[in-house]
């Protein structure tokens, strides 16, 4: 009678193991493939609608990338696996800020702090860490709800609407500007002849905005079965493979940018996806029906939230100090990223 009770009681495995890992890479395969052409028609658009590269690749590109997150962390909060909803989103961001460090090896010009720094830039990275600080607060404070959510959901949502136009409005009427150097072409915006109509642009750009976020439900799904099955913890699985993996379109994006010459582009992409991803913790927070998902928090989760605030300032003070050359030509902030980074994945795996 107990083993059928502890059978019954066990999380459904859900998919095999082999077909898990099968479905995993072939929607990190559709993730680079569509993230490839959001890139190519969010830099067109950029031109085309007059938004500048900084605010399309914070609002449009940065949000539309993190549609794999929404989907892979909503879907295991629903699920009620709310460390690999939260290790997901946040697992992300780390994750992706190493990824600008990747993206400045395929620029030889300069380093990539150098050349896109931009005061649209610098609010964002301002914006990022004041909205990681949000869901430490809620973790550390009362676990009190409204109608099931907690109150730092609704002040994620709020601050992000207002942290946006924020950043618009320092891409309009910027109060200080980078000093200009032979290193810096980003400020010549890219030039198209493309005869796309940009109605069918946009049509180009939500297309494959929905692939994405169909991919990110299929890794949601398949990062649940292998967290059961290989018992490893869900905070690794959701920072070290449904983070990274559904994190790709970030890094196609930033290469494919640096590679375009949108530098800023590739920064604000960035920077701007990651700051939607801590706004996919309060969303997380709604679907997780158990109670607040602050409350679920655990260690580790944490650990990845300081990762994210140590690995954001460091990419912030590049972007001020603007060294020209540095290690391996990528910037001492670019190499401090990546080794932090680094140590941090063996942290994980070593302290689950």
């Amino acid at each position: 009678m107990n083993e059928l009770l502890a059978a019954a009681s066990a999380p459904d495995p859900g998919w095999p193991l082999w077909l898990s890992a099968v479905l995993s890479a072939a929607a990190a395969a559709a993730i680079t493939a569509f993230g490839i052409l959001m890139t190519r028609t969010a830099t067109r658009l950029a031109e085309r609608t007059g938004l500048g590269q900084a605010v399309m690749g914070a609002l449009f590109v940065g949000a539309s990338t993190s549609l794999s997150e929404i989907v892979t962390s909503v879907t295991a909060a629903a699920g009620g696996h709310p460390n690999l909803a939260v290790s997901n989103a946040v697992g992300s961001i780390a994750g992706q800020t190493a990824f600008l460090a990747v993206a400045d090896i395929t620029y030889r010009k300069a380093n990539l702090e150098h050349a896109a720094a931009s005061a649209a830039n610098l609010m964002l990275g301002a914006f990022l860490l004041a909205l990681l600080s949000i869901p430490l607060l809620a973790a550390a404070g009362p676990q009190v709800q409204i109608l099931g959510v907690h109150p730092a959901t609704a002040l994620l949502i709020v601050a992000y609407v207002y942290g946006v136009r924020l950043v618009s409005r320092t891409h309009q009427a910027p109060m200080w500007h980078p000093r200009l150097t032979r290193e810096t072409p980003r400020h010549r915006e890219p030039t198209t002849t493309d005869p796309t109509p940009v109605a069918a642009l946009w049509a180009r750009f939500a297309l494959a905005s929905v692939a994405v976020g169909f991919s990110g439900w299929i890794l949601a799904e398949a990062g649940i079965s292998i967290s059961i099955r290989t018992g490893l913890s869900e905070t690794v699985v959701g920072s070290l493979l449904t983070g990274l993996a559904s994190s790709l379109p970030e890094l196609v994006t930033a290469v494919t940018a640096v590679r375009l010459g949108a530098l800023t582009l590739a920064v604000g992409d960035v920077l701007g996806g990651n700051a939607f991803d801590i706004v996919i913790v309060g969303l997380a927070d709604i679907a997780y029906r158990k109670g607040s998902i602050y409350g679920a928090i655990v260690r580790l989760d944490l650990f990845l939230v300081a990762l994210s605030i140590l690995l954001t300032s460091i990419l912030l003070m590049g972007l001020v100090r603007r060294e020209k050359h540095g290690i391996a030509n990528i910037g001492l902030e670019s190499f401090l990223v990546l080794l932090f980074y680094l140590v941090a994945v063996v942290v994980l795996v070593i302290g689950q």
